[in-house]
């Protein structure tokens, strides 16, 4: 997954001291069985979307219109992958079986993906760059309320691999050639967005340890205004994204 750097991903301030869980390491946070469960609910749905993002790619290169770009959606692949492999590595270091971690957010990635295959090579890389930043934003804001431990590697996966501005400059672009495109691919971005914030919302809902602490259940949580106020930001983020790609929000 990566936020591109003409397009920063929001996130909550960062500047101020870390307090309460932010401020302790894994081995003393840890301690709390529900904060637990809620790192490996996120972990686990954070490696399955990285293992996913590594099949779409190596499926988009399929489309890739000439050489350069195919061996340029492997090498993102392959870094997905990377990804996926250190968090993978994290599950088992803290005793979770990685595959088990992931299953119960393997219906719900894949039905998205089901519901928006794209059509074609341009609606490929809108998706990646729309969807997959949509994620990085959420677990940015999350990880400023993780442990020490656990908040770098989320931030470390989320590492830009060069896709957003891979993508950026292509759909600009395809829509300088021909401006009709610009249209369908804004109706496009506009349905990738609303299908990946229902499709967050279902997943945490289902998740009680994960929904728990998103809601302040566990302590240094987001209360329910401060919801409200990562998803605006969000929201904001995915505005100037689509402004980078040259479509209308």
């Amino acid at each position: 997954m990566e936020t591109p750097d003409n397009a920063t991903a929001p996130a909550a301030d960062t500047a101020e001291e870390p307090t309460g869980i932010a401020a302790q390491d894994w081995a003393a946070a840890s301690a709390d069985p529900q904060y637990r469960a809620a790192v490996v609910d996120l972990l686990g749905a954070l490696a399955y979307g990285e293992l996913a993002a590594f099949e779409r790619l190596a499926e988009d290169a399929k489309l890739a219109p000439t050489l350069a770009d195919k061996a340029e959606l492997a090498k993102m692949a392959s870094a997905e992958f990377h990804h996926f492999e250190r968090l993978r590595d994290r599950l088992a270091a803290i005793e979770t079986e990685p595959t088990e971690a992931m299953e119960p957010f393997a219906a719900a990635l894949d039905g998205f993906h089901r519901q928006t295959a794209p059509s074609d090579w341009l609606e490929g890389l809108v998706k990646a760059y729309v969807g997959d930043s949509i994620a990085s934003d959420f677990y940015r804001e999350v990880a400023v309320r993780l442990d020490s431990d656990t908040r770098a590697l989320v931030l470390a996966v989320l590492d830009d691999t060069g896709h957003g501005n891979f993508a950026v400059e292509k759909v600009r672009a395809a829509i300088e050639a021909d401006p009709r495109v610009g249209g369908r691919l804004a109706l496009w971005a506009r349905r990738l967005m609303g299908e990946a914030l229902s499709q967050a919302q279902r997943v945490v809902a289902e998740r009680d340890a994960l929904s728990t602490m998103l809601v302040g259940g566990v302590a240094d949580g987001f209360d329910l205004a401060a919801v409200g106020e990562m998803f605006t930001r969000i929201t904001k983020a995915h505005t100037r994204r689509m402004a980078a790609l040259g479509l209308a929000s």
